[in-house]
């Protein structure tokens, strides 16, 4: 088998020395799938033990090297041009990279449950912080009643007024609508990552676009629409049209990381009024002369708004004050002379 690995998105850059170019397709523990101009092969890699510092993710274009005894191992992660990435959950202040290479991000939200514009922030924050486009997905459109899909794209438009907003119906074949729209913005050797919570209708837009149904689908719960974990693993999917899909499981806590200027995006607003505070930290809260407050004294600006604001920067600001600390223990641990 001889494969195009400008189909999986190589922009002709200098080929690796070290190794054979491939790109990871899916990482489980300790292996990982990886398509080569060979066809895809098993390849052994120790992800909790990150090579050349960098532990491999899905979306990753690696060297595999032929270890004697082990096989086909990673030996090196070249460099990304960009990371779809979220604060670990189960960790204090780690970097999770949910995907990388991206050159779009789709946010898949379904119109069978309602639109938080908190989570629609931290969605934009993560996705923005890419530096990768953005869209937002709205499924499921030919389940709700009419009038529904302009209230939540109102909403997002509210948020992020120059975000794309496409709605498809996600049923049936022949009551699928406007995938038209969505595949437009796709094309051949780009990658295309999704987001969003779990029965957001992730891995059913993925089988629609291409055209077979090559990942698991779940229901969702009468009462509240949420939907079981259905994709468990990152997984790069070639489409036949031209194009690279990743479905990534739903995300319920998106903790952002280290994305000020993506925060400082989303709340466009909000920083640009803050220059009128008459201090130049102004934390928005008591502060005389605050102009955000003025703004939402005057009705200009909806209080809960500020309030998620305050909440990411706090959150943000949290997090560096974790990560000096953490620098420092290990700092204090390390034998004279910096290196361990």
């Amino acid at each position: 088998m001889v494969l195009d690995l400008d189909d999986y998105g190589w922009s002709s850059g200098p080929m690796p020395s070290d190794g054979r170019l491939g790109r990871i397709v899916r990482v489980d523990r300790g292996e990982c799938d990886v398509v080569t101009a060979d066809g895809p092969i098993r390849v052994l890699s120790d992800s909790q033990r990150a090579q050349d510092a960098v532990a491999p993710a899905t979306g990753d274009w690696v060297a595999v090297v032929n270890d004697p005894e082990l096989g086909p191992t990673i030996g090196r992660v070249l460099e990304r041009t960009n990371t779809v990435s979220r604060r670990d959950p189960s960790e204090a202040v780690v970097e999770q990279v949910l995907v990388a290479n991206v050159d779009l991000v789709l946010i898949v939200h379904g119109l069978d449950r309602p639109l938080p514009p908190g989570r629609l922030e931290r969605f934009l924050v993560v996705a923005w912080d890419s530096g990768a486009e953005v869209a937002v997905v709205l499924t499921k459109a030919d389940g709700v009643a009419d009038g529904v899909a302009a209230e939540v794209a109102a909403v997002v438009r509210a948020v992020a007024p120059a975000v794309p907003v496409l709605t498809v119906g996600m049923g049936s074949p022949e009551r699928q609508s406007n995938l038209g729209e969505v595949e437009a913005m796709l094309g051949r050797g780009r990658t295309v990552a999704l987001l969003g919570e779990s029965g957001a209708g992730k891995s059913t837009l993925v089988n629609a676009l291409v055209g077979d149904e090559i990942l698991e689908t779940g229901e969702v719960r009468s009462g509240d629409a949420k939907g079981r974990h259905t994709t468990v693993s990152r997984e790069l999917v070639l489409r036949p049209g031209g194009g690279l899909l990743v479905d990534t499981p739903g995300i319920r806590a998106i903790g952002i990381w280290d994305a000020e200027e993506s925060l400082a995006r989303v709340f466009d607003d909000l920083e640009e009024r803050a220059t009128g505070c008459r201090f130049s930290d102004c934390a928005h809260q008591s502060e005389p002369d605050c102009a955000v407050l003025a703004e939402v004294v005057a009705g200009r600006v909806d209080v809960r708004r500020v309030d998620r604001y305050r909440a990411l920067r706090r959150e943000l600001a949290d997090q560096r004050e974790r990560e000096v600390q953490r620098e420092r223990r290990n700092s204090r641990g390390r034998p004279r002379g910096g290196r361990r």
